[in-house]
């Protein structure tokens, strides 16, 4: 296994506070095809992935995901960009397939210089009027489940450093 690939996995952080700056579009293909790559259930690629810039439909996104959440701040942490995974009931596994997606996207965003946060509540967003909605502005089929998204940007300071890891963690068994 190549070490810098283990390198990206042991040092990618969660980030929480992000530059104004937009994400630039390559960086941003990037990320997207990476997660277009991650495993499926029988390969079905049932995933859909939507990126989001536009600031109105970000703060859109912010208050219905704050509103399920019974907050007012901005769940995705003000990042200038929200990736959104959402994938088919039709699937075996659309939660397993979306969080695959979700962590090829996280990885490739860090060895790439970009910070990212795994955001939840879409699941809810989504099921709601305003929800599908929006699922019918994008040309999505009605048929699928919000899994999850990324707030995507430039981390405006340090990432945390990593907390230690759990004695037992994982087990071998021969």
């Amino acid at each position: 296994m190549e070490t810098d690939f283990l390198k990206i996995i042991e040092t990618r952080r969660s980030c929480r506070k992000y530059k104004k700056e937009q994400v630039k579009d390559s960086e941003l293909k990037a990320v997207l095809e990476a997660g277009t790559y991650a495993p499926t259930s029988r390969g079905m690629q049932s995933p859909y992935i939507v990126a989001v810039q536009n600031e109105a439909v970000l703060r859109k996104l912010a208050g219905m995901n704050a509103k399920v959440m019974g907050s007012t701040s901005n769940p995705y942490y003000d990042a200038p960009t929200y990736v959104l995974v959402f994938a088919s009931l039709d699937s075996h596994n659309p939660v397993q397939d979306g969080s695959c997606v979700l962590e090829n996207m996280m990885l490739a965003a860090h060895a790439i210089g970009l910070a990212s946060c795994w955001i939840h509540r879409e699941r809810e967003m989504f099921e709601t009027p305003e929800g599908k909605e929006l699922i019918r502005e994008w040309g999505l089929p009605e048929n699928i489940i919000g899994v999850g998204a990324l707030a995507l940007g430039y981390a405006d300071g340090d990432l945390p450093k990593p907390k230690p890891r759990k004695e037992g963690y994982y087990r071998i068994v021969k």
